[in-house]
């Protein structure tokens, strides 16, 4: 039996004792170390009529890092008590299902350290379709977990980042991640002007969108300069949205949704995360602000909502 997380509805979660999963062909079962908190997380716990309640033991959670505890059939590229970070989907439990071939195996240079492998691998695919060059001036709307990666990858690509955040802690860790210029997110119109102002009314080769609600994406839109790229990394899960098609078309500009479903695409990701984090290249441990036990798992959705302090990621870690 293991102890697993289940969402019982909107706000409601109930830690359940279930059966410990069993691998199958070609699947590891991983002792879970940790998960991280996404925002993704948030919908489901609101309460969204697509949702369906009680989610499954150990559901919402996708961002796992831990030991290989089991080895199902065929599996020969990793041995029990390697340390190991997994694309899987059930990691609000002592224990989840991976494939093999979602997972990979995380450095010495790692050890000790908390890897939640899912957000890491998305920035770096994100990075990747932005195609970020040196001398481009880069917006990116929404400074969290996400908006800070982003931010020190596009710096270290010799890129001038404009990070535009609501919060005055995100503004100064947009800063201490390498951004030349920040923008408190009030204003709509002021902002424009601001950004129109540092660019010589050029306005932004790459402006990324790291929000996921309307307005950011109507913001990011608008500071796209002509032949520009505006890249989707917010994950809008709330409902339609609408778009000025017509300045999208005046400009020119080319439209990336990054997100990526395509398996082999985000392992490619997560390779890179793993080599840059083991390398030194990036340093993401400031960004773990808050760490809860599963018990508290109801807590850090809360907190991961409303944003307390310096708060940037969660994590949820187990003993």
């Amino acid at each position: 039996m293991m102890r697993a997380a289940v969402l019982e509805g909107p706000g409601a979660i109930r830690i359940a004792a279930t059966a410990r999963p069993e691998p199958g062909p070609g699947e590891i079962r991983i002792r879970v170390e940790g998960c991280g908190v996404c925002a993704s997380n948030l919908e489901p716990w609101a309460g969204q009529e697509w949702m369906t309640y009680p989610g499954e033991p150990g559901g919402l959670g996708h961002e796992a890092w831990g030991f290989v505890d089991a080895l199902g059939e065929g599996v020969t590229n990793f041995a029990v008590g390697e340390r190991v970070a997994a694309l899987s989907y059930r990691a609000f439990a002592q224990y989840d299902i991976a494939a093999a071939d979602m997972t990979i195996r995380l450095p010495e240079e790692l050890a000790g350290q908390p890897f939640p492998g899912e957000p890491l691998g998305c920035a770096f695919n994100i990075f990747r379709r932005s195609d970020i060059r040196a001398g481009q001036t880069v917006a990116i709307v929404g400074i969290g977990f996400l908006g800070a990666v982003l931010t020190r990858l596009a710096t270290a690509a010799g890129a001038r980042v404009i990070a535009i955040s609501r919060r005055q802690e995100s503004l100064e860790l947009a800063r201490r991640y390498g951004a030349a210029e920040t923008i408190a997110m009030h204003d709509h119109w002021e902002i424009i002007e601001k950004v129109k102002s540092l660019t010589g009314d050029n306005f932004c080769e790459r402006v990324i969108e790291c929000v996921g609600k309307q307005w950011p994406l109507d913001l990011a839109g608008e500071l796209v300069g002509f032949g520009g790229r505006l890249v989707v990394a917010g994950y809008h899960q709330d409902g339609p949205r609408q778009v000025s098609m017509q300045m999208w078309n005046w400009k020119g500009i080319d439209v990336i949704n990054a997100h990526e479903r395509d398996p082999a695409v985000q392992m490619q990701g997560l390779r890179e995360a793993v080599e840059a984090v083991a390398g030194g290249r990036l340093d993401p441990a400031p960004l773990y602000t808050h760490r809860y036990t599963l018990d508290d798992l109801g807590k850090a959705l809360d907190d991961t909502r409303d944003k307390p302090g310096a708060f940037v990621k969660a994590l949820v870690t187990f003993s």
